[in-house]
């Protein structure tokens, strides 16, 4: 059974929820310090980049929509497949200073969990629910 397209933004959003929840409060020391944050971190990024290209392969349309989609994608390539040269620093200024916000645009840290903002996905939460089965 092929998934509804609209899973892989809902996805990308809890993903997005998770890093504004471990980074609140946070700084960019806390961050360094602490190698079990920058892994959670890296990892909703990684899920966040791999809904989206899945999402690009399922829905070339709807993920049309998604503003900076292959930027997105290349920067969970870098995390997976860089991943012995990860930049710290780099990670922490997109955790913080390149958020989506309304119409796609860098907002300051008021938390990936804007991601919600981004028209497509105010589209798929307005939607019909989605049929999904119960975990088991």
């Amino acid at each position: 059974m092929r998934r509804d397209p609209r899973t892989y933004l809902w996805d990308a959003l809890r993903a997005a929820e998770l890093l504004a929840e471990f980074s609140s409060g946070k700084s960019f020391t806390d961050y360094l310090d602490d190698a079990m944050l920058r892994s959670a971190v890296e990892r909703q990024f990684e899920i966040i980049g791999e809904a989206l290209n899945n999402l690009s392969k399922v829905s070339p349309e709807l993920a049309a929509a998604v503003p900076d989609l292959p930027r997105i994608v290349a920067f969970r390539n870098i995390l997976i497949h860089g991943y012995a040269s990860v930049d710290d620093a780099l990670v922490w200024q997109v955790l913080t200073e390149k958020q989506p916000a309304a119409g796609g645009e860098a907002a300051p840290a008021a938390g990936w969990a804007e991601l919600r903002a981004v028209p497509v996905l105010r589209l798929i939460q307005s939607a019909q629910p989605l049929s999904l089965p119960s975990p088991s």
